[in-house]
């Protein structure tokens, strides 16, 4: 599924590599370079999101954010700065920011901050539970039993489906579109993946929750009923 999203950011390098990074996971951007073209774009264009830096030619994300609040555009906003102290974070939440990243940051966060942002403002759910397994979207955290599970990227994707789903199967085909989109990858891949995940989720504990069913697919639940 395709997230429309805007980037204002006049540094371009940083803009591409936001954007080349956020791909898979579904992000499409329209860019502008400097605050005003920004502005426009997000008044003329519906987006699910917009990344907007502070500092930039022609009008700042501050003064930004705040017109598209003065105008009734609830989008969420998420601020780029190299601003790090407590009054400039006040100053971008007055102006109607949602959150606020500081640079230099790590991509995988941007990616779960924006992911959040767009679940809040859809009213989404934010966490998922199957018997002692939760999962928090928002804070992209597993846990089982008590105990932190680290995922690596695809394992997170595959089980996240897997949850949104429990406790029905989930076919081959389906989680491969979920996690890959057209752009499917080995034979083996999917089957490795499981794998992984099944050494990190159910290995562990006593109770297995990740489920073959032989010609159907896959399926996250309590028993094998």
């Amino acid at each position: 599924m395709n997230i429309s999203a805007l980037l204002i950011e006049d540094d371009r390098d940083l803009a591409e590599a936001i954007s080349d990074y956020m791909e898979l996971d579904g992000f499409e951007f329209d860019f502008a370079y400097n605050g005003a073209a920004g502005l426009n774009l997000a008044l003329t264009n519906q987006y699910e999101v917009i990344l907007t830096d502070i500092n930039m030619p022609k009008m700042n994300g501050i003064d930004v954010c705040q017109s598209l609040r003065d105008k009734g555009i609830s989008t969420p906003v998420l601020m780029l700065t190299a601003r790090d102290t407590l009054d400039d974070k006040v100053t971008g939440f007055a102006a109607g920011s949602d959150d606020y990243l500081v640079k230099p940051f790590a991509m995988e966060e941007l990616k779960v901050r924006l992911q959040a942002l767009i679940r809040r403002s859809q009213g989404a759910v934010t966490s998922l539970k199957v018997s002692d397994l939760s999962v928090d979207l928002d804070k992209h955290l597993v846990v089982r039993g008590g105990q932190a599970v680290k995922l690596p990227p695809v394992c997170w994707k595959i089980l996240v489906c897997l949850m949104r789903s429990s406790p029905n199967v989930v076919s081959k085909a389906k989680l491969e579109d979920e996690v890959w989109g057209d752009e499917l990858p080995s034979a083996d891949s999917l089957k490795v993946h499981l794998f992984k995940l099944r050494q990190a989720i159910d290995a562990p504990f006593e109770t297995k929750l990740i489920h073959t069913v032989h010609g159907v697919g896959i399926a996250i639940r309590e028993d094998d009923a």
